[in-house]
């Protein structure tokens, strides 16, 4: 049903966007052809360069809808191949509304959770050259999605992505991310999401803050 378009690694270096601007950042990732290992950690060779906002065990891999790409191409009018928005992961058919917190994905020997929305930085519209594209993705919800690594193994692109646990909250990826950029009051809902064991903690941090702020 879903499946691994490209598997994408990187490392940390300098680039250079407008007007000779300078951003350290492992954005620009390379797709891997041939196996690569997951641990707990995330890809073997993968780095990020900002560790208080990426990676960790919550945020281990990235993953990204090759779906989007087609509607990317034709708004920012240029070529758009897979990891063009620093995913490690580019998976067909598994779009945010298909995806929800707490399932669980068998891809190769390794098993990963889905634990929040990726949120969409500043870099994207750095890196990409276009004004305001990180609000785009808050309007449109193609923000992509973090895994947890639950069994770490070998895998590689083209594999299949299979479901093996559907999480009974039923909460999409599409609907945590609309509640944290456009239905910021609907606090019940919040609630809900908080209480999710497979939330990551950042996100239970943030909504922490909100609620904490809404009741003082």
């Amino acid at each position: 049903m879903y499946s691994i378009t490209s598997i994408s690694i990187g490392t940390p270096r300098e680039v250079i966007y407008a007007e000779n601007r300078k951003l350290k950042t492992s954005f620009k990732r390379k797709p891997v052809e041939e196996k690569i290992f997951l641990d707990l950690m995330g890809f073997d060779g993968d780095q990020v360069a900002d560790p208080v906002n990426h990676g960790g065990r919550d945020k281990a891999v990235c993953g990204y809808p090759a779906d989007h790409y087609s509607i990317w191409k034709e708004k920012l009018a240029r070529d758009m191949p897979p990891a063009s928005f620093g995913e490690n992961l580019t998976i067909e058919r598994l779009t945010e509304d298909q995806i929800h917190i707490g399932d669980i994905f068998k891809i190769g020997e390794a098993e990963v959770q889905c634990t929040q929305p990726r949120q969409p930085c500043h870099k994207l519209t750095k890196l990409l050259g276009f004004p305001k594209l990180a609000s785009r993705i808050q309007v449109t919800g193609y923000c992509g999605y973090y895994f947890r690594v639950l069994k770490q193994g070998w895998l590689q692109a083209g594999m299949a992505v299979e479901p093996i646990h559907s999480d009974k909250e039923n909460i999409s990826v599409r609907d945590a991310h609309h509640l944290m950029y456009r239905d910021k009051t609907n606090y019940e809902a919040i609630e809900q999401l908080m209480a999710h064991p497979a939330l990551s903690e950042s996100w239970r941090h943030s909504f922490g803050k909100r609620l904490a702020n809404r009741k003082a």
